[in-house]
């Protein structure tokens, strides 16, 4: 598996990344045998139907705390995938932006204000990416209102490789990956791997490993389809119980802690997916751009965070293997 990796600082606001708490939390993720890390940050529209972009000064990650972690993983020999987010202010699902379709005169208004907007924020990430030699860059996160606008996002891809010269990936969702007409313009296809693979709560490591085997075949068809490496670009698993039938989850907080469980879903899919020549890798979703440093703080932390519970463990024994 070439690409041994974690998200890191979706949570980040501005500053957090360069103080010591999130030195201190990158520090730790590259203590793991990362070797990769998919740098992960959000701006915002203000509503799914707005065709503007808002950088929130004050609030948002700056370029000076996005340029001092992609120095510091560099200097740890971690390679980086930058990841600008667009997320909607009402909060509602980035993948439920969407506009109508051309009118009479065969006109896209709507979808030109919005891809120009898009594109702006889009293109001066990737010279950023450029700019301080990183190795990828991903074009875009669900957006599943926006993906049926083929040559719009052919367009936008064009536009970034004019300023950028690295790998470039776009995240679709799991289940869309063969509806994405356009996944042979970017050099990896990357899907948001939230399979449920677990039941009840009390699924072993060799029951998920035989649905991940079926998912392995489905995705081996999309390999197939594009010619491209497959990338896990966002993949994970809370530690509460039952989260591997909805791994996807946040929202229900009042789940028990259940650490194994968590651990099982990490090692059944990477004893899946981890020699397979046409899988590039994962980026385990999601580590905090600040986290907890004590046993005693994990075993209250019910989040997709892995440091020092047992899931943190599995991964470090398979990035360790060549």
């Amino acid at each position: 598996m070439e690409i041994k990796g974690f998200t890191y600082g979706y949570d980040g606001r501005d500053g957090v990344y360069r103080s010591e708490e999130g030195k201190l939390s990158q520090q730790r993720l590259f203590e793991t045998g990362v070797n990769w890390i998919c740098l992960c940050f959000t701006v915002e529209q203000d509503d799914v139907f707005s065709r503007q972009i808002r950088f929130h000064f004050g609030h948002d990650v700056n370029d000076r705390d996005l340029m001092a972690v992609i120095e510091n993983a560099h200097k740890n020999n971690v390679r980086v995938c930058l990841k600008p987010i667009l997320n909607s202010g009402d909060g509602i699902w980035r993948a439920r932006i969407t506009f109508p379709d051309s009118d009479q005169w065969g006109r896209d208004k709507y979808w030109d204000e919005w891809f120009k907007a898009y594109g702006a924020f889009i293109t001066y990430y990737a010279k950023l990416a450029e700019e301080t030699g990183c190795e990828m860059f991903c074009v875009g996160c669900e957006m599943l209102g926006t993906e049926k606008k083929e040559q719009h996002w052919r367009q936008l891809i064009a536009d970034v490789r004019k300023v950028y010269g690295g790998k470039i990936a776009y995240n679709t969702n799991h289940g869309y990956e063969l509806e994405m007409s356009w996944f042979d313009a970017v050099d990896y296809v990357g899907t948001s791997a939230y399979f449920p693979v677990g039941e009840d709560g009390k699924t072993s490591v060799e029951e998920m490993a035989a649905k991940w085997a079926d998912i392995r075949d489905e995705m081996y068809k999309v390999h197939q389809a594009f010619n491209k490496p497959i990338i896990f670009i966002e993949i994970g698993c809370r530690s509460a119980h039952g989260c591997s039938a909805m791994p996807w989850d946040f929202e229900h907080q009042d789940l028990p802690h259940d650490e194994d469980e968590q651990a099982n879903f990490y090692e059944s899919c990477l004893k899946t997916f981890f020699d397979e020549p046409w899988f590039a890798g994962c980026f385990w979703w999601d580590w905090g751009s600040t986290v907890y440093d004590t046993k005693e703080e994990a075993a209250k932390e019910n989040g997709f965070n892995v440091h020092l519970k047992k899931a943190e463990q599995v991964l470090k024994t398979w990035y360790a293997k060549s």
